[in-house]
Parts: structure tokens; sequence; C-alpha cells
């Protein structure tokens, strides 16, 4: 299923160098030693933070549909639960686009008093939600109360988790050099490579407060599950970046 990006809320700032009496040896680039946080040059660096958040919804759907059989005879008791596991098999693969792959089956026999006991499990991995309404729909319609389908359970593969990370640094990044260039424009400067570039914070949850309806569960209606089963995540980054000296910007200016 696509991801869901909404637009990233993005803040940065301008940060002016600090002043104070010498320390110990920074390393850090850009920085006299003996003065941490201290600009070799002040005021050809600028400092700014990035932020950004995403959110993508769940891209497969897990439906486990529960048969049983109870019979006086064994073989008439498998028979019919293979029956109705044949045709629900047959229906996933016409009617939802299903492979053998995403399909799991088990079984349980048992012996209860004088009769037979069948029960069987099957979990169906849709990845398309439509067809997946259209097939549950579907074998309610004709199998009525011989089988039981549970709720669908919404997940993300790892894939799409990772990357939804990925966007979301890159997007914090973005940020961050943008707001740095517009500050670097307002002051007729010219931005230059990146220094450093660390993240802050990265925070990933599942479904928003608002979302989670405390209700039974077989009461929360699809839309709600899918918006419970999304998944958000945000970063910050800090950044440093060159300012141009004025033979660089004149250079830059003279190719453009």
């Amino acid at each position: 299923m696509p991801l869901s990006l909404p637009p990233a809320r993005v803040f940065a700032e301008l940060v002016p160098p600090p002043v104070g009496t010498p320390g110990s040896e920074n390393d850090s680039p850009g920085i006299k030693k003996g003065f941490p946080g201290f600009l070799q040059q002040p005021g050809r660096e600028i400092h700014v933070s990035g932020a950004a958040e995403l959110s993508a919804g769940p891209d497969r759907a897990k439906v486990t549909v529960h048969l049983k059989s109870k019979k006086a005879e064994a073989c008439a008791a498998r028979t019919s639960v293979s029956r109705r596991l044949d045709y629900i098999t047959q229906t996933a693969r016409q009617r939802g686009g299903i492979s053998e792959e995403n399909v799991t089956v088990t079984k349980n026999f048992s012996r209860i008093d004088n009769a037979y006991k069948m029960e069987a499990e099957i979990c169906i991995t849709f990845s398309d939600f439509g067809k997946m309404q259209d097939v549950c729909n579907f074998l309610v319609e004709k199998l009525d109360s011989s089988v039981i389908i549970s709720p669908p359970h919404f997940y993300h593969t790892v894939e799409t988790i990772d990357t939804l990370r990925r966007q979301v640094c890159l997007a914090a990044v973005g940020s961050a050099q943008q707001k740095a260039q517009e500050v670097c424009q307002l002051f007729g400067q010219s931005l230059g490579k990146p220094l450093l570039i660390r993240e802050e914070e990265m925070k990933e949850w599942e479904g928003s407060l608002e979302n989670h309806i405390i209700s039974p569960s077989d009461s929360v209606s699809l839309q709600q599950r899918l918006q419970n089963a999304t998944v958000y995540v945000s970063s910050k980054m800090f950044a440093v970046f060159e300012i141009k000296g004025e033979k660089k910007r004149k250079q830059a200016a003279l190719k453009n």
C-alpha cells in the first residue's frame, strides 16, 4: 500500500557564537581549539535545527477464518471441514488474487464423548484491502454461520518501516538546509558545505491518542483499525553549515 506522507512540520533557528573563557581542546570542524563551541571566524558558520514528521498506513492485513465440525463418524467430520477449507482457499485465490504462500492452514482433530470434532483455522494475508473486504463479504454471504471470520489485523512490512525512517531523516535534514539557506540569503550571504549533521531525536508511535477508542474490538470500524495501525515517525536534526567567504561568493556569482 503506498505511503501516506503528510507535509513535514519543520523549524530551524540561527544560533549565535557563544562567548566564554578558554577550555579544553575541541576537535569539531571549524571550531577553534581551546574554545569549546567557539567559531574560528565568528559569523562564518550557521547552526540550525530541523524537524520532520511523516506517517505510513499499514500495507498488510491478516484475516483468520475459523471453522469446525462435530460428527458421529470421523470421516464425516473431516470431510465437512475439508470441503469448506477448499472453498475458502479457492475464493481467496480467485477473488483476492492470493497466492499459496500467503495462506496458512492449521487443523486439530479430537474425540469428545461419542463424537469426533474437527477444527481448522485458515490465515490469509492481503496487500489489497479492497479485495480483502470483497473476499470476507463473499464468504459471510455463502458460508453464513458455518465459519467465523475474525476482524483484520493490520500491520507493516519491515521494508515499509525502514523506508519511512529514511524519508523522515532526509526530510529533517532538508528542512535544516532550507532554513539555513534562507537565513543566509536574508543577510546577503552564501551557504557553504555542511560541517556537522547530527540526529538529536527520533520517535515512533502507532496511531494517535484520539484514535484509540476504548470499545469492544468487534465494534471498531475498519477505518478506525486502519487509523490505529498507522505508524508515525518524527526526527529532529542539528546541523552546522559553512558560510562562504566573499571570494567564494564572487566566484559562485560569476559561474551563475
